[in-house]
């Protein structure tokens, strides 16, 4: 069953909308991040990683948010712009607000942790009157991420958004996106992320952030009572992840998806939802079955937990196809099965 029709008039395929920050990976890895002394640089930010994925797969990809007024703003927008995303709607922060930064602790192959620096941030300054609906307009898609919930004026500049988007015929996709620094308390993180959740299109979360947008409705469900309580909300897609154990993807005919990972040699444990994520939506925007959009997903993220940096390692459309056949004759292949779940 083919979900969306996409309007191929317009401009852009996918805009994401939210953070774009600096990362912060060690070099000196497999020790506490108190003993790390040389880091490398990359662009980071869960949406700006999205964007990035999905540029290098051979999507038209815009962006809207906000950066710092400084080299570190000057080096994410050029690595924007060097991976052909478009940077119009890139604002620029005026109050001497600081790009996020993000320190990442590789302690061993299974183990990773990330220190976040979110106070006085740039990507949670945005406007309201800084969205603009032409540009929404003209994109087949945006993905709202959870963290530009977290704190005004980003939170209202987003809401915007996600109304532009449902007046205009724009898909949207909500990640959820769940980092704990900025927000006051869960009461309040369930009711923005169910705003969005009530009006999105596909969602993409693990199992502890859907129970964070759920815990003033429900408390403790399992996954097939939050599939159905989102698509009852109107969405087509909801994928569920469970880390290591893999992810599930629930459709609104009644069609449900289980999907485990690529078995790789792992380098770190995180980076993987992102480039799970881009190659996804990819296999959506070429209208794919929703296994292979799923396979796709889970060879992406495997490639990626298997490299240093999340941006820079995204990989190609062909690199993707040349994982999963190599795993395939090497009878490592991801296990997807289907069946009904209503």
């Amino acid at each position: 069953m083919k979900y969306f029709n996409f309007d191929n008039n317009r401009e852009f395929d996918i805009v994401p909308i939210g953070r774009i920050a600096i990362d912060f990976n060690p070099i000196d890895i497999n020790m506490p991040i108190s003993e790390s002394k040389t880091f490398k640089k990359y662009l980071g930010g869960s949406p700006a990683n999205i964007a990035v994925g999905l540029a290098r797969l051979g999507k038209k990809i815009g962006f809207m948010g906000k950066v710092s007024k400084d080299q570190f703003g000057k080096f994410v927008v050029d690595y924007f712009k060097n991976e052909g995303i478009d940077i119009s709607q890139i604002k620029y922060a005026e109050n001497g607000e600081s790009l996020g930064l993000t320190f990442t602790e590789i302690l061993s192959p299974t183990e990773s942790s990330i220190l976040m620096y979110r106070n006085g941030i740039a990507d949670l300054e945005l406007n309201v009157d800084e969205i603009d609906e032409e540009y929404i307009k003209n994109t087949k898609a945006i993905i709202i991420s959870g963290t530009a919930l977290a704190k005004s004026p980003t939170r209202e500049a987003t809401l915007k958004a996600l109304e532009l988007a449902k007046k205009n015929d724009t898909l949207v996709i909500f990640d959820i996106d769940y980092r704990e620094y900025t927000w006051n308390n869960k009461d309040e993180i369930a009711l923005y992320y169910s705003i969005v959740g009530r009006c999105s299109d596909i969602i993409i979360g693990s199992r502890e952030e859907f129970d964070l947008m759920e815990n003033i409705i429900k408390k403790d469900s399992n996954d097939e009572e939050t599939a159905k309580r989102w698509i009852g909300y109107g969405n087509k897609i909801i994928i569920i992840k469970h880390g290591k154990e893999g992810s599930t993807a629930y459709t609104e005919d009644g069609e449900v998806y289980n999907v485990k990972p690529f078995k790789v040699k792992l380098l770190k444990s995180f980076g993987g939802g992102d480039a799970y994520a881009s190659a996804f939506i990819y296999g959506i925007l070429e209208g794919w079955k929703i296994i292979d959009a799923l396979e796709f997903g889970s060879a992406s993220a495997a490639m990626l937990v298997a490299s240093h940096s999340c941006s820079e390692d995204m990989p190609t459309v062909e690199e993707i196809k040349m994982f999963i056949e190599d795993s395939k004759k090497n009878n490592e292949d991801v296990v997807v099965t289907e069946q009904e779940w209503r």
